[in-house]
Parts: structure tokens; sequence; C-alpha cells
């Protein structure tokens, strides 16, 4: 007969081998039920057979970090590892697990762990993953045994559910922090230098821990201050630079609200350093300023003309795949804006360093080179890097066409990464791929250039296409979704161009076209558009596939020949499958155009209401043309 209790003793000994039972370790292993309160509150009503209290075979806790628990459920057989229903519960070990991370999960992160299996070489384990308060459990780690709590908990803070629940976090945070600083009539333009100011602050030890102390919020400005122009002196900034970054932070001296009100100034830096600083040590090598500064600028965009684009953060995490980025890559952006190019390209390479902390401090000040044309968007760049640990000696303000040419080409870059400043009217506006020419310029023989453009780009005839044709190789362009900047208040609909550097566009060879128009983002009332169901890794993977192996997918991507002169895009060049065309096909679509539109209509009347509260400077309705930018407007990467 089958026997449960063996499958826990191994469980046991695996627990015991990984120090879970260690008293330093801070940890608590309970089995059957619990001393805590809060977790006999949640299990009381938790049993598998439908009434009275759930009793999984192991609940661990720890001191240290309180709001992550794991729970263990165990069966003897194999055969019982899980239900195809998952809802047989008292019978199956996944269901089971699966029930009380449910009811755990009000209150707590839950690891729900289900092993089967009456001997170790026997044994199926798997893990599963319930954030608190979102409605289901997700599959979360792959592993043959039971592991240490750490490795858990590092994997958890790590995993891409936690980035996605702490993210929407942020930009919720980053909403009611733009109204408030609003309210305070801090200016859009000085609210992304001021984040990014608190947060270097924050690295200083004393500053940290006596900021509250200043009698005065004077005294307090006059601190922050101070500790900033000393993060930037031991920073190792050339002294070229140092000044005008110093000077950049010297508004917060001046500001009514951070003169006089010392509750708001603490106020504002304990939620920062709460919300904004806490996510970045969990979520390292994202551009949280630069989402910030978006948040921050929204307004001005439609107000004021100053065209601030973001790349948003999965494009750019898309592009590193796209160049095959890895630890010996040496990135350039000519146009880097806040550095969210460079940033998600340094989080790759430094994963695929694998802790070797000599290559990891080579890749961060000798593989990362950026330049940025606007003072105050350069500021943000460096800062940046200073808050992401170095590379900050290598990002340079000016102009690309000339600043630091000739010493970024000495480093040989191997991958170019760019979203270019977006053409606007003025007859003095450099054509986008200017920019993408000026970025493969300083490329080494072979290097691949990603470039973010609008879609006329690809589609209107112009010297500039010619003149990368006779230099370049265009190996591949995709169409983005038509909405991708939309959390930018930008209306321009991309495309992402891909060249191999300094060879030229070789005769007869096809360039691979995909229709990436849907990424599985969805615009939401509050938080702008945004992964809603969790399906970007597996759309992520399925494009980078296609483009790594060229494949030809009916309706998705094609290989055509082109010249100079021919439209760069997959709808030239794809066809319509009618057959896919019934009935009910037609409804269907036409039930969500009629639902899009509705949608649509109340969520711009929303965004109406919500400029005319936060920015009372004019009437005008958001802009929904091109992007109003010339050479010194960059695109932020």
């Amino acid at each position: 007969m089958p026997n449960e209790r063996k499958t826990e003793n191994i469980v046991r000994e695996f627990l015991r081998k990984k120090n879970y039972f260690k008293a330093a370790s801070g940890l608590t292993v309970e089995e059957q039920k619990s001393d805590y309160k809060r977790v006999q509150k949640l299990l009381e009503t938790a049993s598998k057979r439908g009434s009275g209290a759930g009793r999984p075979e192991f609940i661990i806790c720890s001191s240290q970090f309180s709001e992550f628990i794991i729970i263990i459920e165990c069966k003897a057989s194999t055969q019982q590892h899980v239900s195809q229903t998952l809802d047989r519960y008292a019978d199956f070990a996944v269901d089971g697990a699966l029930l009380y991370a449910s009811f755990l999960s009000k209150d707590f992160d839950v690891l729900a762990i289900a092993v089967s299996g009456e001997t170790t070489p026997d044994l199926r384990i798997s893990h599963f993953l319930h954030l608190k308060g979102e409605p289901k459990a997700v599959e979360f780690k792959e592993a043959a045994s039971i592991l240490s709590f750490d490795e858990y908990h590092n994997a958890f803070l790590q995993s891409d559910v936690k980035f996605r629940q702490d993210y929407d976090t942020l930009l919720d945070y980053s909403r009611s922090l733009n109204e408030a600083l609003h309210e305070k009539k801090i200016k859009e333009a000085h609210r992304g230098l001021l984040i990014s100011g608190i947060l270097i602050a924050l690295k200083n030890n004393a500053f940290k821990t006596s900021f509250k102390a200043h009698k005065t919020a004077k005294e307090l400005g006059g601190s922050l201050v101070n500790t900033i122009e000393s993060e930037f002196e031991s920073a190792g900034i050339p002294a070229d630079r140092k000044a005008d970054l110093k000077q950049a932070f010297s508004f917060i001296r001046t500001v009514p609200a951070l003169r006089r009100d010392k509750p708001f100034f603490i106020s504002l830096i304990e939620g920062i350093s709460e919300n904004v600083d806490a996510f970045m040590r969990t979520h390292r090598y994202y551009d949280t300023i630069g989402q910030f500064y978006i948040e921050f600028l929204r307004y001005a965009n439609n107000d004021k003309g100053l065209g601030i684009v973001l790349t948003p953060p999965h494009i750019a995490e898309l592009f590193s795949g796209l160049a095959d980025v890895n630890k010996n890559t040496i990135a350039f952006d000519n146009c880097c804006g806040t550095s969210g190019l460079l940033i998600a390209a340094m989080k790759v390479m430094v994963r695929d360093a694998k802790s070797n902390e000599t290559q990891i401090k080579r890749i961060k000040s000798k593989q990362i080179f950026g330049i940025e044309y606007q003072d105050d968007i350069y500021t943000l760049a460096v800062s940046n890097m200073i808050l992401h640990g170095d590379g900050k000696t290598n990002i340079h303000c000016g102009d690309c066409f000339a600043e630091a040419k000739s010493f970024i080409r000495s480093r040989k870059p191997t991958v170019g990464l760019l979203n270019p400043p977006y053409k606007g009217k003025n007859e003095n506006d450099r054509d986008e791929l200017e920019f993408v020419l000026n970025n493969l310029s300083v490329l080494a023989q072979g290097g691949k250039c990603i470039a973010i453009v609008p879609i006329t780009c690809a589609t209107a005839p112009s010297k500039w296409k010619t003149l990368l044709f006779e230099k370049h190789t265009l190996e591949a362009v995709m169409s983005m979704p038509i909405e991708l900047f939309h959390n930018s208040k930008v209306g321009v609909v991309t495309c992402i161009m891909v060249f191999t550097a300094h060879r030229p566009h070789p005769k007869g060879k096809k360039t691979w076209f995909g229709y990436w128009r849907d990424d599985g983002f969805e615009k939401t009332k509050h938080r702008g558009r945004i992964d809603v169901r969790g399906a970007w890794e597996s759309t992520k993977t399925k494009w980078i596939n296609a483009y790594g192996n060229r494949e030809t997918i009916k309706g998705f991507s094609v290989t055509k020949e082109v010249g100079s002169a021919d439209e760069w895009c997959a709808e030239a060049y794809l066809k319509t499958d009618y057959g896919v065309i019934n009935q009910h096909y037609l409804v269907s679509n036409l039930k969500r155009y009629y639902l899009f539109n509705v949608m649509a209509l109340d969520a711009t009347r929303d965004e109406v209401a919500n400029e005319d509260v936060l920015s009372p400077v004019t009437s005008k309705p958001a802009s929904r043309g091109r992007i109003k930018t010339g050479h010194s407007e960059a695109g932020i990467s």
C-alpha cells in the first residue's frame, strides 16, 4: 500500500539538508497546522474536503521575509501528482497545494510545492507561485528537489510575475506622485531630476538615516543637494561635466514647496525610498528613472511640444534579444535619452557574466557607451547609470554627429541600439534614418544595429534608404503595434529595423519582414498600456525565434528581396488569408470592433478629464499626430 509518511520523511530530510530547521535561519517549519494567527485564520475554511480547516503537510514562514510563505503538499503515489481538472484537492498533490495557496494568497505571496513518490529517484515535484491578491497561481520553477529558502526567495523576487505585480504598483505610485508634485507646483521638467536626485542621495547611508532630523525644509534641501554633489564627486564624473550636473539639481534649493513644507518634503523622500528605491533594489537594470520621467512629462508633451518618447521597457528588452547581446557585447546608443536601451542591454550582459565580478566591472565601465544631446536628459542618463552601479563616465553630452564620435569608434562597438528623435515639420530636423546611419558608422565591421523608427521611414523612398543599402545590409524589418507609444501620449506608428554594419546589401539577398502588431499588451484606464495577461514572455520568445530562424509563417512573416526604392514592411508582401473569413469570424470581429470603439471613447474622455485637472495651462486635447522633435528633442530610450 502507498505510504504518504515516506514522502513526508523524504521532504523533511530535504528541508534538514537545506538548513530549514537551523535556528539561525530565521525560518519556522510547521506541520499540518500553524501557530501564526494570520495563517490559522486563512486556513480555517480551507479543507480539501469542503469543510473545516486546511492542513498542508508543511508550512514554512520566515521572520525576515514575513510576507512570503511556502506550503508543501505530499502524496505517496506519483499517479496522484496532478489531476486533469485541478479540483480533486483531497486526492492529488498539485490540486491540494493550489487550493491552500488560493486561501493563503489573500494575505501572503505563496510558493506552493507539490511532491509525490515514495523514493527519492522517483519523486515528482511541482512549484507554483500565487501572489497576494492575484486570482490564480502560475507555474514557477523547475527543480528536481527542494531548494533552500534563499534560492526560492531570490527566484521569487526575480520572477516575471513578481515583476509585473511590482511594476503595476510602481505605475500607480508614479501617477499619484505626479499629481502630488503638480499640486505643489513643481515643474514637470524638474520632477524627473528631483526623483533621480533623491534616489542618488538615498545611496548615501548618512543621508538615508538622518534626513528626518533636519529642523527645517530649507536645511533638508541643502543637505539633499550637498549629498547629490558628494555622490557625483565620488562617482568619477569627468571634470568638464561635473559642474553642469551639479547645477541641474540646484533648483531643489529654491522651489517653494521644498523650502517651506518640511512634512511634505520628508514624506516625499520616504515615499520614494519605500516605493522606488525598493523597486530598484529588487528589479535591477530597469529604466525606472525613464518610467517616471515619461509619466511626469506626459502632459508637457501635449502642452509644450516637448515630444519626449520613452521606449517601452519590453521593447528595450526585445532589442537585446534581437541583437544577441552577451557578456562580450560592446553596446552603443547615439541618442540614449535616459539610457533605457543601454540599461536593458547591461542587464543581459551582466546575467551572461554569471557572477564573474571582474567581468561585470568591465562590462559596466568599458562596454556601455551613449550620447545624449539635451542637458537635462543627459543628467538623468548619468544619474541612471550611477544608480545601476557604473557606466556613467561613458555617457557623453553633445551632438552625436560630432561629439565623441572618434572616441567611440575606437572602442569598436559590436551592437548599436537606438530610438532616434522623430522628425517634425521643421525642415531643419534631421531624418530618423540619418541617426541610424550615424550609429552604424561607428560600429565594428559586422556589428548589428537595432533601431525603432516611424513606419514612414520604411515605406517612403528616400536618399537615406539608398545610402543604407550602399553601405550596410538590411537584415529585417518588423512592423510594431499601432499604439506602442500610448503611454507617451504619442500616436506615431513604428517599425524595428535590423542592419549589419559595413557590408553593402548583397544583390539577391532576401530581407525578413515580420508582422509584429500584437504584443499582447492592452490599454487600461489608469496604468496605460500594460501586459495584463502576462503574455509577453511567450510572445517575445516566438518573435525572437521566428526572426533568428528566418521563418516564413502565414500571416506573420515573409522573406523578400527588396531594393532601396521598395517598401520595407511586412504589410506590402504578406498575402491575405481569406479562407479564415466566415459568418462567425465576421460577427465576432464586428462585435470586437464595436466594443473597441466604445472603450476608446471612454478612455479618451477620461484622458481629457485628467488633462484638464493636471494641466490647466491649456484646454487643447492631446495631440495624436507625429512627434514634434528636432535634434535637441531626443526620443527617450
